[in-house]
């Protein structure tokens, strides 16, 4: 689903892990942030990792950082990216532990462009 750019419209919790997910990706210079809210409103943000021996998409990451710290699921999660999507694989390791929680995508201003969900994700 597309959605404005306007980002005065989103949820204040939404807008954070957007914030989150720029930062992450300025901070390390990856080609993506990304950040998740758990079900206890705790976030965890995460840039794409590319090692010789690890590749994790910065959702992945996201994800995998939420899990190791017991989050006992999401509410949401964000990725900000100049690609025109998020790759099958990020989107399932949200799916995976939340079937219900929206993936908003943003570009590099931090403008949601779309949204995620399990329905919408193919």
């Amino acid at each position: 689903m597309s959605v404005p750019a306007d980002p005065g419209g989103l949820d204040p919790e939404d807008a954070k892990i957007v914030t989150l997910a720029r930062s992450a990706r300025a901070r390390t210079g990856a080609a993506e942030g990304a950040a998740v809210r758990d079900t206890d409103g705790r976030t965890y943000a995460a840039a794409s990792v590319a090692l010789p021996s690890l590749q994790l998409t910065a959702l992945q990451a996201a994800v995998a950082a939420a899990v190791s710290s017991g989050a006992p699921g999401l509410e949401a999660a964000a990725v900000v990216t100049d690609a025109a999507m998020i790759d099958s694989g990020s989107l399932n390791a949200v799916f995976d532990l939340a079937p219900a929680a929206p993936v908003l995508r943003a570009d590099t201003s931090g403008a949601v462009v779309q949204i995620h969900t399990s329905e919408t994700a193919s």
